[in-house]
């Protein structure tokens, strides 16, 4: 019986050859899975076809193929001259490619602007490779001393004075123009009826403490005054304010016990500026000035995000940690000022920072027209990158706190050395996000007559000898491929960032 039901298990013909299994690798696997797996995605694939072949195929064609690469002036770029319909006239761009760089910065001096350029990049670079030694040195060097040897390279002049006078000579403004502003509420309190006694009875209030902050400034202003009578005030003003700040540094860094290397340190940075400062030669009125009037171009592109990117940041984060605050006079000034520019357009702030900022400051102070639209942009974007900090710093485990707090670290160690780390590894991709749309909207400059490298566009456009059907759209074109390749190389850049801070977390 046994055998019997053995034998009725036992296959009697062979079996049949099974079907080979789907290639899934190689070119034919990749249209096999990921183009033609499903009725949707062979549509779709055909629809992204169509796409490109609507676009893609005639871009090639107006940037390569029907391009005209030669010639000196719009008749290269005619039809009827060059026996095709024309597609690119990059004679245009050659002839005009020193305006989009430097706009119209005197040809006798860019060779500042390139210096700065090096610079820039010689500086950059070693962050931007982690492997690199001396992080912390060149940090410092891009961020503290490129800008001010930037500032004097584009702009030249010379130093009137150093950090004495400059300061004695703000706090002096700032004291005359509460002086003056108390004598004005004084007058039109006089002039008043109803609350006339009121305006002057606080008007004579803001008189006396501003006489009171002069008489505290004395000795500022005579030390100032003492420097200006010297032989050469600039190095005697540099002398002074190293041997100040020098002092200060080792006294609040524990004096003669543990000051010795921060003095140091302080003596090695004021040799760098002096250095810096013989070598421009600021002592003598520097290089010729150069208004930013005539900068343009790819300059101030980079100059006003540059500028953006690196000023807003640092707002960012304390006006994301502002608004964490358990103070309320801090959380509400953060979270109005947060609000309050989130709400106002960008168009909005650069004009209010060029033409109505101007009416509100004193007579005699008067700040440039670039600087005003630096400033608005830092404040703009630093609103919206303290909401992308706060969203990191929420990220992070209140346990990590409270566990620094029981290791005895202070508030401000844990921020820096644990909270905040943790918090821009979370929020690299907004950062960056916030960064290449700050990139892009610095063309809203030219609204304001700065011209940047959008504006110097469009301004070609104007010069006939290269009116020709198709200028305008090559000159967007090249536009767009600069703007392209500035936003793509941040882009992967933070993409590269993100993986290598994140490879902890891969399994």
């Amino acid at each position: 019986m046994s055998d019997l039901a053995a034998a009725s298990f036992v296959r009697g013909e062979i079996v049949p050859e099974r079907a080979a299994p789907i290639k899934t690798t190689g070119f034919v696997g990749f249209l096999r899975t990921r183009l033609f797996n499903s009725p949707t995605s062979i549509l779709l694939t055909l629809a992204s076809l169509l796409l490109l072949w609507f676009t893609v195929v005639p871009a090639i064609r107006f940037l390569l193929v029907d391009a005209v690469w030669r010639g000196t002036d719009r008749s290269a770029c005619l039809p009827e001259n060059a026996g095709h319909a024309v597609g690119a006239c990059w004679p245009y761009v050659h002839a005009k490619f020193i305006q989009f760089i430097y706009g119209f910065y005197p040809q006798a001096e860019r060779w500042r602007v390139n210096l700065t350029f090096i610079l820039a990049t010689l500086l950059l670079l070693p962050l931007l490779i982690p492997r690199l030694p001396a992080k912390g040195i060149n940090a410092g060097l891009f961020f503290v001393a490129f800008p001010v040897i930037a500032f004097f390279l584009l702009r030249g002049g010379g130093l009137g004075g150093f950090g004495i006078s400059w300061l004695a000579g703000l706090l002096s403004g700032l004291t005359d123009s509460i002086s003056e502003a108390g004598r004005k509420l004084t007058n039109a309190g006089e002039a008043t009826e109803a609350v006339g006694p009121m305006l002057v009875w606080l008007g004579k209030l803001v008189v006396l403490l501003s006489t009171a902050v002069s008489f505290l400034l004395w000795p500022l202003t005579w030390l100032r005054d003492q420097i200006q009578a010297s032989p050469r005030p600039v190095w005697t003003d540099f002398a002074a304010t190293a041997i100040i700040a020098s002092v200060l540094v080792f006294v609040f860094n524990g004096g003669i016990r543990d000051g010795w290397r921060s003095l140091i340190a302080s003596l090695v940075v004021f040799a760098g500026i002096g250095a810096v400062i013989a070598a421009l030669g600021l002592d003598h009125g520097g290089l010729p000035v150069v208004d930013t009037r005539l900068w343009g171009g790819l300059l101030v592109t980079l100059v006003v995000s540059v500028t953006g990117i690196v000023t807003s940041m640092p707002v960012g984060i304390a006006l994301a940690l502002g608004r964490r605050s358990t103070i309320p006079l801090i959380r509400i000034f953060s979270v109005a000022f947060i609000e309050f520019w989130r709400g106002v357009p960008l168009i909005t702030v650069l004009f209010f920072a060029t033409y109505m900022l101007p009416l509100f400051l004193p007579g005699n102070f008067t700040v440039d027209g670039l600087v005003r639209v630096l400033i608005g942009i830092a404040l703009f974007a630093g609103a919206y990158n303290a909401e992308v900090v706060r969203g990191g710093l929420l990220a992070i485990p209140r346990g990590q706190a409270e566990a620094a707090s029981a290791l005895g670290l202070s508030y401000w160690k844990t921020t820096a050395l644990i909270v905040m780390p943790q918090a821009l590894r979370h929020v690299i991709p907004g950062l960056v996000n916030s960064f290449i749309a700050l990139f892009k909207d610095t063309s809203l400059v030219s609204i304001v007559a700065l011209f940047d490298l959008l504006g110097q566009l469009r301004a070609s456009f104007a010069d006939p000898v290269w009116s020709t059907p198709t200028t305008l759209f090559t000159g967007f074109a090249f536009a767009g491929m600069i703007y392209f390749v500035f936003c793509f190389a941040m882009s992967r850049y933070s993409l590269f960032v993100e993986h290598r801070l994140n490879a902890h977390r891969r399994s």
